[in-house]
């Protein structure tokens, strides 16, 4: 795994990035650390009562037109950190009492991510991302990565590729969040916190109730009751700049027609209040 010819994600843009090449996501060959910080907010069987340490990385393999995090995510933007920095930003989350190290978008830069984590770190390793993965880069990170943290976004590809520019994102996630389910086995649990395994979220979008429907209906098909967590999310802001629906939160009637659609499916999860939709949620990057 390296830079000379990038593939790390489904893009495989082939640049060379460690000659000042880029691709879709427009990074050199030096990890970019925008934000570090003890997240609360996360879902609470992984935040527990000290939080997660997230470390969000700068800029994205998707191109999310929503995104709540573009401030950071649609840029490469950040702090330019080496493997031995990046530890020290580890065990500095834990010592500061971080209940497990939350990698936040932290793909295209995989070949600097490995070798701060070994040896294995005392807390789990989250790997918090789009979904939009590549089997053969997951493969990399088996045994790890403790607990995956994928979205599924979108079961309707023309969707994905007008809201964010992968045409191919169904399939490609699909296959990304199986095998980390081949990778972390069932969900573990100690008391009340999740220890191993694999959580999907979905973000329901506005005025998409049978895109969220379908997405379920996947999960629900594809995996046994308990096998991998739900995080259903209803906190989609409008961040300005689009069209509608999607200059809207989502509303009741549409939370609830996907609420009950997740337990007719016996999934099992996280769900959020209304309340969750305010930008006070987002952090200050």
């Amino acid at each position: 795994m390296n830079y000379t010819n990038c593939n790390l994600c489904p893009r495989r843009c082939g640049v060379d990035r460690t000659a000042g090449e880029t691709g879709f996501c427009g990074c050199g060959d030096t990890a970019l650390v925008a934000k570090t910080m003890i997240h609360l907010w996360e879902e609470p069987a992984l935040a527990g009562n000290g939080g997660s340490g997230a470390v969000f990385f700068g800029s994205c393999t998707l191109g999310c037109k929503y995104c709540q995090n573009r401030a950071i995510s649609g840029a490469p933007v950040g702090t330019p950190t080496d493997s031995d920095g990046l530890r020290k930003i580890f065990l500095d989350l834990i010592h500061r009492g971080a209940e497990n190290i939350d990698l936040v978008t932290p793909t295209h830069f995989l070949p600097t991510i490995l070798p701060a984590l070994s040896p294995k770190l005392p807390v789990p390793v989250v790997y918090n991302c789009g979904g939009y993965e590549r089997v053969e880069t997951l493969r990399e990170l088996d045994g790890l990565v403790d607990i995956y943290l994928p979205d599924m976004k979108y079961a309707n590809n023309a969707m994905a590729l007008g809201l964010s520019g992968a045409g191919d994102y169904f399939q490609t996630a699909a296959a990304a969040i199986r095998e980390m389910v081949r990778q972390t086995g069932p969900v573990c649990w100690e008391g009340d916190k999740v220890v191993r395994g694999t959580i999907i979220r979905h973000l329901i979008l506005p005025g998409q109730v049978e895109n969220s429907l379908k997405v379920l209906d996947w999960i629900g098909d594809t995996f046994r009751p308990g096998e991998v967590l739900v995080s259903l999310m209803r906190q989609y802001t409008p961040m300005g700049g689009l069209p509608a629906p999607y200059d809207r939160r989502i509303t009741d009637e549409e939370y609830d027609a996907v609420l009950s659609w997740m337990f007719l499916n016996d999934l099992e999860g996280f769900t959020q209040e209304a309340e969750a939709a305010d930008q006070g949620f987002i952090p200050d990057f």
